[in-house]
């Protein structure tokens, strides 16, 4: 789902909503907006704006948990690769070739995160292409108990940085907005609106306070939305720390 699409299709339905509401009070007979009528509706709409206040909390703290989550897998990529690059210059030259194929790996891993050309799309998806960096970590020989050992920390290092990219791509694929409690927060948005509309007055200033109300909510939801697609959009987590990370990688 399209986060503006969906904001902008929300903040249609629950302004419509507001609307509906004032022609519903030119349709029904005047006896229907006694004060009695009128508190009745008034605490009605005060029970779903709390509840639609509720959720709406829930659903930006669970977006901002989960956002929150990747930036610190994001971060936590970033420290593997320089603790990794430093387990392969404490192994020394031998290692080179090593490095060379890790630092390609997660070249193009961040190539598929984050495209260079920004009308391409992200893929977070992992690619199997860890072989070549298996295949050269065959070829090297310890020649003796320190390099045996540092070997053993980059075949631990590099299989946590492949184990924290995977997490990514299943968090990504396991999280998302749900559907049908963004229709229910939705319905309550309109009901809400039509209950303004029906005791509101059709002048300027009422329409202009209902508008910026419709924008507030369907903000809201575009927000809770953006978070949910933390590596595309406006709130898209930076690759800096990741660059930063294989640039040094690639020094010599």
């Amino acid at each position: 789902m399209q986060p503006f699409a969906v904001s902008l299709f929300i903040f249609a339905i629950v302004f419509g909503g507001a609307i509906a509401g004032m022609a519903l009070r030119r349709a029904l007979p005047q006896e229907h907006f006694g004060t009695e009528a009128k508190d009745t509706v008034r605490l009605a709409t005060g029970l779903i704006v709390t509840m639609t206040g509720l959720v709406l909390g829930m659903l930006v703290s669970s977006a901002k948990a989960y956002y929150d989550g990747q930036k610190n897998v994001v971060a936590e990529m970033s420290s593997k690769v320089i603790v990794l690059d430093a387990l392969f210059l404490d192994y020394g030259p031998e290692a080179k070739h090593t490095r060379r194929e890790t630092h390609q790996f997660g070249q193009d891993a961040m190539d598929r995160i984050w495209p260079k050309e920004e009308s391409g799309l992200f893929q977070l998806r992992p690619k199997n292409n860890g072989d070549k960096i298996n295949a050269e970590l065959e070829l090297l020989v310890p020649r003796d108990e320190s390099q045996a050992a540092t070997k053993a920390q980059i075949t631990s290092a590099i299989r946590e940085l492949r184990r924290a990219y995977w997490l990514m791509f299943l968090e990504s694929e396991q999280t998302s907005i749900s559907v049908p409690l963004l229709i229910v927060v939705t319905s309550w948005l309109v009901a809400i609106f039509v209950s303004f509309g029906i005791f509101a007055p059709s002048n300027a200033t009422v329409m202009v306070t209902l508008i910026v109300c419709a924008v507030a909510v369907s903000a809201a939801i575009f927000i809770i939305m953006e978070m949910y697609a933390p590596f595309s959009g406006m709130l898209k987590i930076s690759p800096v720390a990741v660059r930063d990370a294989l640039d040094q990688m690639a020094r010599e």
